[in-house]
């Protein structure tokens, strides 16, 4: 590390900062259906998420490999103002898409970021298309559906076999399989998706020269990226949480339980061949196939397709934001300060505005629905236009709290 430049220094640390974004927007992935049923109280719950996470971390090392020397070529130039311009502009959609309360992927927030910075300064023959293609477009599409079915069947499956049982005698079972497949989710996403910093970290370390090209993350790198997403993920994403565990679909126990199992068995599956994959989004796909397995449950399109409008615009989004900071960080030392400013205005904008109307562990123990709500902020204000909150019997009951009269989706983002 004796080799480590300042602004290898400043990209590392900007790296573990998007890191803990990961951690604490993807939280809701493995304890929303765990703590909107009750199997967990909130604090628990990440406490635990926060710990698995920490140990998926050093359980492979093929993701990173995928970040590090799959979707950029190390070769052509890539500089580490390059790798910070790309964090930038992810760190900036994650906290906004968490102020709205949005589960969008952190991990195509990062990709577009780094291709949208690598485009603009070096050019498109540096992103290998074919990887991005392979191995983050197609798992994007791919893996929600698959995941849905296998939670659509398990739930089936699950109701067949309990058929005549009283639902209070077999809760009680499926709340352990619950905390049981959390667990499993929440090793998962160490996996994969702490594994995409430590490959970020290894390619600025590659383009700085302190490492060779196609080298595995030094052991530093997998225990800084490890505890960073483990700390995110313990002070908790509730906002997402809400959305995932109420605004999405109604999920009891058994549900909760086959939505998490479908979601573990895929995430661990494209961890192991590489695949770096939206847990996010495989976990919403499993919230959502569970809802509609359930004889007489329902899924609440709208929130469900503005989830989907935020899928969409994460990777151009991302790209954008960090095409502009990579043309500022290009003009050298002080375009990198301006960047870094930039960025830090606008992430503390995000959190002060987020402190308006706070969502706290407190809330997820204590609503029981999600309320009727205004958009906040621009981004659930642009999807909403497209996707319209629902109507009639689909629409939840209206709360008698002081927040009652806003969206699903803005509840979750109060």
């Amino acid at each position: 590390m004796e080799h480590i430049t300042l602004l290898i220094g400043i990209v590392i640390v900007t790296a573990l900062v998007f890191d803990f974004t990961n951690g604490f927007h993807d939280t809701a992935n493995a304890m929303a259906t765990t703590i909107s049923t009750g199997a967990l109280k909130p604090k628990v719950a990440v406490a635990m998420s926060a710990v698995l996470n920490l140990v998926g971390a050093f359980l492979s090392v093929e993701v990173a490999k995928t970040i590090s020397g799959g979707i950029i070529d190390e070769s052509a130039g890539i500089r580490p103002e390059i790798i910070f311009a790309g964090l930038v502009g992810a760190i900036v959609w994650n906290l906004l898409t968490w102020l709205a309360g949005l589960p969008s992927s952190s991990s195509h927030a990062l990709f577009g970021g780094l291709i949208g910075a690598t485009i603009v300064s070096v050019g498109f023959d540096a992103v290998n298309a074919d990887k991005v293609v392979m191995k983050v477009l197609i798992p994007a599409v791919a893996a929600p559906i698959v995941a849905g079915l296998a939670a659509w069947c398990a739930t089936r499956l699950t109701y067949r076999l309990a058929r005549g049982r009283d639902e209070r005698d077999t809760a009680k079972g499926y709340r352990a399989g619950q905390i049981a497949s959390a667990a499993l989710v929440s090793l998962a996403h160490g996996t994969n998706d702490a594994q995409k910093t430590m490959g970020v970290i290894t390619l600025a370390l590659v383009a700085g020269g302190v490492v060779a090209p196609h080298s595995d993350p030094p052991m530093w790198v997998i225990v800084s990226a490890g505890l960073a997403i483990a700390l995110g993920t313990y002070l908790g994403g509730w906002r997402i949480i809400q959305t995932l565990g109420k605004g999405l679909t109604d999920i009891k126990p058994a549900q909760g339980f086959a939505a998490q199992t479908g979601a573990a068995t895929v995430i661990l599956a494209s961890s192991h061949i590489g695949f770096a994959l939206s847990t996010t989004q495989v976990c919403s796909g499993s919230i959502m196939g569970a809802g509609l397995g359930r004889k007489g449950g329902v899924v609440r399109w709208s929130t469900a397709g503005r989830m989907v409008m935020a899928w969409g615009l994460t990777l151009p989004a991302a790209g954008l934001v960090a095409g502009g900071a990579a043309l500022l960080a290009d003009q050298g030392d002080w375009g990198v300060g301006a960047v870094a400013v930039l960025g830090l205005g606008v992430s503390a904008a995000i959190w002060l505005a987020s402190r308006r109307k706070p969502v706290t562990h407190d809330d997820l123990d204590s609503r029981d629905a999600v309320a009727d709500a205004e958009p906040a902020g621009v981004v659930t204000a642009a999807l909403q236009a497209v996707a319209p909150p629902p109507a009639g019997p689909l629409a939840p009951a209206a709360s008698s709290s002081p927040e009652a009269g806003r969206a699903p989706a803005a509840a979750a983002a109060s």
